[in-house]
């Protein structure tokens, strides 16, 4: 999940290097916390947060086959 978060979010930015996740494991969920340049977090976010929300839909849909629960974290 947290190949498919970076692939993603690198996907989005015109700066890819910047790009980086933290994945931060529990017993039963997993927090993802993604690191963006400063002026690619409104591609990130996207308008009123439609691009955040996809993203979150996404990795959490990923997560099912693993009977795990994802929250994903923008950082700035």
């Amino acid at each position: 999940m947290k190949e498919l978060l970076e692939a993603i979010a690198k996907s989005l930015v015109d700066y890819p290097d910047d790009v980086s996740v933290n994945e931060i494991e529990g017993e039963q969920s997993i927090i993802l916390e993604l690191r963006v340049a400063q002026a690619d977090m409104g591609k990130v976010i996207g308008k009123q947060g439609r691009i955040a929300k996809a993203i979150r839909t996404l990795v959490k849909a990923s997560a099912t086959k693993e009977n795990k629960r994802v929250i994903v974290e923008i950082l700035q």
